[in-house]
C-alpha cells in the first residue's frame, strides 16, 4: 500500500497533536481522525494532489465515491467531520488561505433508535456472575454499576478508587476530553462494590498494589474488549438472545430513567452528553416502546 506524502503526514500529525492539546479527545478518537485523513490523503495523491492543495470539488467528488462504494452514512459523517476540523485548523495555522470544506454538506443521517434490553433482561444480565468467586464478584460489581451509572466501557475500566465515594454513594467519572461529571450510584451498585472491594479485589491483587478499581489475575486493569466478552458470555448465561455490547446497559439505563419519569436534562448530565439532542433520542426509545405496549395490549389499538 503506498504512504502518503511526508509533508501530509507532517500536517496531520501536527493537528492531532494540536487536538489532543486543545480538547484532550481520547485515543480512539484521534485514531479515527487519523485513519480518516491519511485515507484523505492517499487519494489525493492518485490525483496528484495532497491535503493543501485540495479543492471542494475534489473533496465532494472523494465523499461523493464514498457513499457509491457502498459506505454507511455514519462512515461518511464522520469523514467530513474529519475533513472540517483539519481545514479549519489549517486555516487558523494559515496553511491554506480559505477552507475547501467550508460548504460542504453533511448527509443526512437516519434516526437510529438502540434495541433496548428490558428490565427483566438486566436484571437477568446483573445476576448472572457467580458471586461465590472472586471475578465473579468483579464482573456483577462491573455490570451493576455500568447500569446503575450509565457508563461508557471507557469511564468504567479506567475508573481508579480515588473516584468512588461510598459513604455519599456516588462517582467521580471522567468522561470524553476528560470533562468530569458526579453520577449517583445508588444503594444496589454501592453495596456491591463495597462487597467486591472487601471480599474479591484484594484476593485478586495478591500482594500487588494497583489504582485501578476493576483489576484482572494478572494485577491490571480490566480492559475494554475483556469486559466486552464477559458480558457476551454473561448475556447467554441470562438466556439474552439478541446482541449485547456494554452500549447496551448505558442505553438501557437512560431508557428506564425516563420510563420511571426522570426528566431529559438529568439524564444529558449523568450520560455526559454536551449536546441536549444526543439524549433526545432516548426519548423516540421509551415513545416507541409505549406505542408497542398500547398495540400489544390496548383492545381497541
Amino acid at each position: 500500500m503506498a504512504a502518503p506524502p511526508s509533508e501530509d503526514l507532517q500536517r496531520i500529525d501536527a493537528f492531532l497533536d494540536a487536538l489532543w492539546l486543545e480538547k484532550n479527545l481520547g485515543e480512539n478518537t484521534l485514531a479515527a481522525y487519523r485513519q480518516d485523513l491519511l485515507q484523505l490523503s492517499l487519494t489525493l495523491a492518485e490525483q496528484d494532489a495532497h491535503l493543501l492543495s485540495a479543492d471542494a470539488g475534489m473533496l465532494m467528488r472523494i465523499l461523493g465515491q464514498k457513499l457509491q462504494s457502498g459506505a454507511a452514512m455514519r462512515s461518511v459523517a464522520r469523514l467530513l467531520s474529519s475533513i472540517r476540523r483539519f481545514y479549519g485548523y489549517a486555516l487558523r495555522e494559515g496553511w491554506v488561505t480559505h477552507n475547501p470544506s467550508q460548504n460542504l454538506q453533511s448527509p443526512r443521517l437516519a434516526r437510529y433508535l438502540p434495541h433496548v434490553l428490558s428490565e427483566t433482561q438486566i436484571e437477568a444480565l446483573l445476576a448472572a456472575p457467580d458471586q461465590t468467586r472472586p471475578l465473579g464478584l468483579r464482573d456483577a460489581a462491573m455490570l451493576e454499576l455500568m447500569y446503575a451509572c450509565g457508563l461508557r466501557v471507557s469511564e468504567l475500566v479506567n475508573l481508579e478508587m480515588r473516584q468512588l465515594d461510598l459513604n455519599a454513594d456516588l462517582v467521580m467519572v471522567f468522561g470524553k476530553g476528560r470533562k468530569e461529571r458526579l453520577v449517583p450510584m445508588g444503594e444496589m451498585a454501592a453495596e456491591r462494590i463495597a462487597t467486591y472491594l472487601q471480599n474479591a479485589r484484594p484476593r485478586i491483587l495478591g500482594a500487588r498494589i494497583s489504582a485501578a478499581v476493576f483489576v484482572t489475575a494478572r494485577g491490571a486493569a480490566m480492559t475494554r474488549q475483556r469486559f466486552w466478552q464477559n458480558m457476551e458470555a454473561y448475556a447467554k448465561v441470562a438466556g439474552i438472545e439478541q446482541a449485547v455490547s456494554p452500549h447496551s446497559l448505558r442505553h438501557a439505563f437512560a431508557t428506564h430513567l425516563l420510563n420511571h419519569g426522570a426528566d431529559l436534562r438529568s439524564v444529558q448530565l449523568m450520560l455526559g452528553h454536551a449536546n441536549l439532542g444526543t439524549t433526545e433520542i432516548y426519548t423516540h426509545v421509551a415513545q416507541a416502546r409505549l406505542k408497542a405496549l398500547h398495540e400489544k395490549h390496548h383492545p381497541r389499538a
